[in-house]
């Protein structure tokens, strides 16, 4: 994760960037068909902060910003934006306090912690209130609580307001449009400087403001010309050609300039994508059929089907991807990128012994026994096929950026079906490899007889036949693990979990009811068999837990320690109004049409008159927050109050990755307060050779044993908590004074996905 974060870094700056547009830990997945789950890192706000901090902390290292994002409930793409959907107004997501807090905003705490330059809002209303122009969300949870020091910026058009949005605790318009794209009627340009001048927007607002940004830029060492210089981005994201004009927003003459100067910057990187791709593959059933040999036994005849295992019209024929042809490496959307290169599936047919297995393939889901008669002949056959969503702007095959289910598209149950029906005449053996956005409904077919190896290669990019080459020959140990569960219906989620696709009114309002229990937390809470839980996915090899140890580091208490005083003050600027004139126009700069300028026409532009209408109680001193104190929040949440370590062995024949995962459970003696049955609080994937054993600890923080108390506001910790490794449950207990610890059996399935012994 680090390192992967650390190479988007490296090319960025190559390429002249200060400010990279991720992570994403928003949406978080609570709807198993959102269009944008591919973005982030799985169904568990756990997951989602520690994969974004380590991604972050591998960006910012090398000196480039990066952002959050989207901050917060942006769990859909119908009705997410105003107008996109034939609306004025944008959904509205409805969070209760604790869920806000234990679910939807945990990862971003992660990343302020992480000392995140920047934390981008979302498109959609949070309690109707638009997430850019919400106060409480900007300056009382992300500002106060978590001690956010960067700054905020908006997604694309996703500010709504113009002073009311400063006030809010915005402090970047992006990309600086106002209500509708390249108007060149900024709510903020020249407005802004106009709301300053005649004393509607404070000026220690806009001085706030300023100094974020800047801060951020001395912070990450920006001011180095060694690492930037300060040239600006040597490529253009508007044009291919070597020469260009600078603002192609504006239909003002231009002169051309040399706008790509065809930096490489790639480096070694491809090493860092294979490594990812063969990491995030998830081997998901397997009766004996993988490893494949090279070789094989006397002539062997494998057959390759599916659009999905090959190239199709290249990898970039869709503009940001928005279009599922070929094989299925991306999302689509504005976080899809150009691939340099996309290898596909199919190259796993170079990998085999050509003097004794005889390969074929056949790009096409229309399959079937009277065209492809081929078949009955076969004695392995490999299926691809795939299912795929993004972002709510492009609209491809009937899917508006959400997927309308959670089958695989393209006909691709029946291409499975057909494939495993007639493979060697029924006596081939199949394997069924997905590529997807999120989980898939594979009932019709998993429990196949003839099905022997399915493999769950989820998004792989650049690499994605080099990776799969390597897993299904045994070159590398599968280690991935699902980062969401795979049900058995849409209905297995609950009803939280489904898209809205007509809108309940002319302000669509989405009530998070579930509050807290979402993915595992639901199939746990409701008691429902999933086909392939959270944390799920099989190994070449078997690892065994052994002496797992509970080992207390802190004294409990209820509460966190009472807020520190600041260790310093906030710059102080002159807050006098500055004079009209230093924000006319210049004479010297020429002006581009449609571009967005601080500076106002003329004096008689600031309007004079009248108060500006603020909100009830802004004058009012508001008490800081006993859960902030510090970047992430009270420093004592952070701190660790629990150790949990396990020995873990490797117990099969091949070396691989074994990958531990702590759940906590809360005691059943809490009242009223309604607990998942458990929470992931700790992951970790140490390498282990065959016969090798390691010990493997996870800390605890307070923050990881506590709940949100919607009555003190603050994290409280309860007086016990039990422990789930792997399906192994021990609760811990709290004294009234110091821990105690209990161990006791309990169920034997879980998110997990192991046994105490397993692959």
């Amino acid at each position: 994760m680090y390192e992967r974060g650390k190479a988007h870094a490296l090319e960025a700056r190559g390429k002249g960037i200060n400010v990279l547009l991720g992570p994403c830990v928003g949406p978080l997945g609570r709807m198993p068909a959102g269009g944008r789950n591919w973005e982030g890192f799985g169904a568990d706000p756990y997951l989602q902060g520690v994969a974004g901090s380590q991604t972050i902390k591998g960006i910012q290292d090398q000196g480039v910003m990066a952002t959050i994002k989207h901050f917060v409930g942006n769990e859909q793409e119908h009705f997410r934006q105003s107008w996109e959907w034939g609306l004025p107004n944008a959904m509205s997501s409805n969070i209760d306090d604790r869920t806000l807090r234990e679910l939807y905003a945990w990862p971003f705490a992660d990343a302020v912690k992480a000392g995140v330059a920047s934390v981008m809002c979302s498109y959609n209303m949070v309690n109707n209130s638009y997430a850019c122009g919400n106060s409480k969300l900007l300056n009382g949870v992300l500002k106060d609580e978590m001690g956010f020091q960067g700054f905020v910026m908006s997604d694309w058009l996703a500010q709504r307001s113009g002073v009311s949005s400063a006030l809010a605790g915005l402090d970047m318009s992006m990309p600086g449009d106002g209500l509708k794209w390249q108007d060149g009627d900024p709510l903020w340009g020249h407005r802004l400087s106009a709301a300053v001048l005649n004393g509607s927007l404070p000026l220690d607002r806009l001085n706030d403001m300023v100094t974020r940004i800047v801060a951020a830029w001395y912070q990450l060492g920006q001011d180095d010309i060694q690492l930037f210089d300060r040239k600006g981005p040597n490529f253009s994201s508007f044009t291919n050609e070597k020469m260009g004009v600078l603002a192609p927003g504006s239909p003002s003459p231009q002169t051309k300039v040399e706008v790509n100067k065809y930096v490489n910057v790639q480096s070694n990187h491809s090493a860092i994508a294979l490594q990812v791709a063969i990491e995030g593959t998830v081997l998901l059933k397997n009766e004996g059929m993988l490893p494949l040999a090279r070789h094989g036994k006397g002539r062997i005849l494998v057959g390759v089907y599916g659009e999905d295992a090959g190239q199709g019209k290249g990898p970039n024929y869709c503009e940001d991807r928005g279009c599922n042809q070929g094989t299925l490496g991306s999302g689509w959307g504005s976080g899809a990128v150009n691939f340099p290169y996309l290898t596909p599936p199919v190259i796993i047919e170079k990998h085999f012994d050509s003097e004794k297995v005889e390969v074929s393939h056949v790009f096409s889901n229309d399959i079937r026994l009277e065209t492809h008669p081929e078949l009955l002949d076969l004695d392995i056959c490999i299926v691809f096929a795939n299912s795929d969503s993004g972002e709510g702007f492009i609209s491809s095959g009937g899917i508006r950026g959400d997927r309308n289910d959670l089958f695989l598209q393209k006909g691709g149950e029946e291409l499975v079906l057909e494939v495993a029906n007639h493979c060697g005449g029924g006596s081939g053996f199949t394997i069924a490899v997905v590529h997807a956005v999120g989980p898939v409904i594979m009932d019709k077919w998993i429990d196949h007889t003839r099905i022997k190896a399915v493999i769950a290669a989820n998004l792989p990019g650049q690499e994605s036949g080099d990776a799969l080459a390597r897993i299904i020959f045994g070159d590398e140990n599968p280690s991935g693990k699902l980062p969401y569960t795979i049900g058995k219906s849409l209905d297995d989620y609950g009803e939280g979990a489904k898209v809205m696709y007509v809108s309940n009114g002319p302000v669509p309002q989405q009530n998070f009811d579930e509050g807290l229990f979402v993915d595992y937390r639901h199939f746990d809470k409701y008691n429902i068999e999933p086909r392939f839980e959270f944390g799920f996915g099989l190994s070449y090899t078997t690892f065994e837990y052994q002496e797992l140890q509970i080992t207390p580091r802190r004294e409990k208490s209820a509460l966190p320690a009472k807020r520190l005083r600041p260790g310093s003050k906030p710059p102080q600027f002159d807050t006098t109004i500055p004079s009209v004139k230093e924000a006319l126009f210049p004479s010297s700069i020429r002006k581009l049409e449609k571009f967005v300028y601080p500076y106002i026409s003329s004096p008689k532009d600031v309007k004079h008159g009248g108060r500006f209408s603020y909100p009830d109680g802004y004058d009012v001193e508001q008490p800081p927050s006993e859960a902030g104190g510090d970047e992430g929040g009270n420093p004592d949440l952070w701190e660790t109050y629990v150790t949990v370590s396990v020995v873990v062995a490797n117990t099969g024949d091949m070396d691989g990755q074994a990958v531990p995962q702590l759940y906590l459970s809360y005691p059943r003696t809490s009242g009223d307060i309604d607990f998942p049955i458990r929470v992931l609080r700790g992951f970790e994937k140490p390498f282990l050779r065959k016969g090798e054993s390691q010990t493997v600890e996870f800390n605890l923080t307070r923050r990881d044993l506590s709940y949100w108390d919607v009555v003190s506001q603050n994290w409280v910790m309860l007086g016990g908590r039990g422990v789930w490794f792997g399906t192994r449950p021990l609760y811990l207990f709290f004294s009234s004074k110091s821990f105690g610890i209990e161990v006791e059996r309990g169920p034997t399935s879980g998110p997990a996905g192991g046994r105490a012994s397993g692959g």
